[in-house]
């Protein structure tokens, strides 16, 4: 149906070029035309199927929980308490002293049913980095429950497991 309208419209348009009338016409279809294909097909890109909400603004908030890392090898598995803020594409993890976690703060971005950390801290090199927010991470959230992890080719699973406790009030 919206292609038959489009076609008869442009069919119209081009009959009236052809005969020398509606050069105005014509550039004010075209801009309509325009319009409401990125309208039709490029909504829905901005739209994130975790949240529901345009550009993951469902998400945004403080989170209070916990991070585990199990390494593969045997050496053990660690947890340690963590906080998240997740507020206008921008993030910060608190970390422990003993780095489990480390923490991070940088930005991030939802895409493709991830999310996506990018780290802009300076970090030592005596410990594993695995254990610093960065990164892209599978992820769960259902309005209260925020869940992600990575696993570093059988080395490590690093799992943050949060609950939101504070909606973030300005855009």
């Amino acid at each position: 149906m919206f292609n038959n309208l489009i076609f008869r419209v442009m069919k119209n348009v081009e009959n009236d070029a052809v005969n020398g009338k509606g050069k105005r016409k014509i550039a004010i279809v075209c801009v309509a035309v325009v319009s409401l294909c990125v309208v039709a097909f490029g909504c829905d890109k901005l739209r994130n199927p975790q949240t529901g909400t345009s550009g993951g603004k469902g998400i945004e908030g403080t989170y209070s929980g916990t991070f585990t890392v199990n390494y593969s090898d045997g050496t053990g598995k660690s947890t340690g308490a963590t906080t998240l803020e997740l507020k206008n594409g921008r993030y910060t993890c608190t970390g422990n002293h003993n780095r489990v976690p480390a923490g991070g703060s940088g930005t991030y971005s939802i895409s493709n049913g991830k999310i996506i950390f990018a780290d802009e801290i300076i970090w030592t090199c005596d410990f594993d980095h695995g254990l610093i927010l960065n990164g892209e991470c599978g992820f769960t959230f259902d309005g209260k429950n925020l869940k992600f992890s990575q696993d570093f080719a059988g080395y490590a699973l690093y799992e943050y497991d949060f609950v939101k406790v504070k909606h973030n009030a300005n855009p």
